[in-house]
């Protein structure tokens, strides 16, 4: 490749890179929090690379006397391209209705790990332990109690209702994983639209087991706006 290109890609990656971890919260869509330091350290490393070929280019003056670039080397310039005009945006319900939702695991120690609801109705609660409650507890202090809840909306396949989602990363956005919550008694709103939504568990199985269907009786369903980080099983939004 010649150094004309490799200089253009090296600053126009460590600029899309920069873009999108020092100067906007664009890297939560694919990555974890934790990777933003990386992140602008490798742009600022590309960055300098490429000034550093186009400084020494210019200092030497010399021809390039490799062979053209192969054409497919120019779609190198595309995810660089991306990051500086048109992000890819963050994963939603096209991906969580192709994937298994998380499974509630058992725990250990019994039921003293479930800390007691809180008072006051409804409950703010996330979907993860919303699906924990509703299966592993045995005392089933969840029953008729309103909770609310936040995510986005992942329309069903078959039968009644639609998804409450919420996709979660081990490190990047080709490891997501989802939790799914089955809304009864509301009608769906747009694929991808964030809701906060308020209900009690909808009947299904035996509380407390794994039988138990993960699901809400819905009294209200407001549109909010999506988090800046949508990779987390928060609280619901205020």
């Amino acid at each position: 490749m010649k150094r004309p290109v490799q200089v253009v890609l090296l600053v126009l990656s460590g600029l899309g890179l920069l873009q999108a971890s020092l100067f906007t919260d664009m890297f939560l869509r694919y990555v974890k929090p934790g990777m933003r330091p990386l992140l602008i350290v490798s742009g600022v490393v590309l960055l300098t690379l490429g000034l550093a070929e186009a400084w020494s280019a210019y200092r030497t003056a010399r021809r390039d006397e490799g062979h053209p670039p192969p054409r497919v080397a120019w779609l190198l310039f595309l995810p660089a391209l991306s990051l500086l005009c048109y992000a890819p945006p963050a994963l939603g319900s096209y991906t969580a209705a192709r994937e298994a939702p998380r499974v509630a695991e058992p725990r250990d120690a019994g039921d003293e790990d479930f800390e007691p609801l809180p008072a006051a109705s409804p409950v703010p609660i996330t979907l993860g332990d919303f699906t924990r409650r509703v299966r592993l507890d045995r005392t089933r202090a969840i029953k008729e109690r309103t909770v609310r809840m936040t995510g986005f909306v992942t329309p069903a396949d078959e039968g009644d209702g639609w998804y409450l989602t919420r996709l979660m990363l081990n490190c990047c956005a080709a490891d997501a994983q989802s939790v799914k919550v089955r809304v009864h008694g509301a009608v769906a709103p747009k694929a991808d639209t964030w809701v906060m939504v308020t209900g009690t568990w909808h009947p299904g199985g035996t509380l407390g087991t794994n039988s138990a269907e993960v699901a809400l009786d819905v009294s209200e369903v407001k549109k909010v706006q999506r988090p800046s980080n949508s990779y987390m099983d928060a609280l619901p939004l205020d």
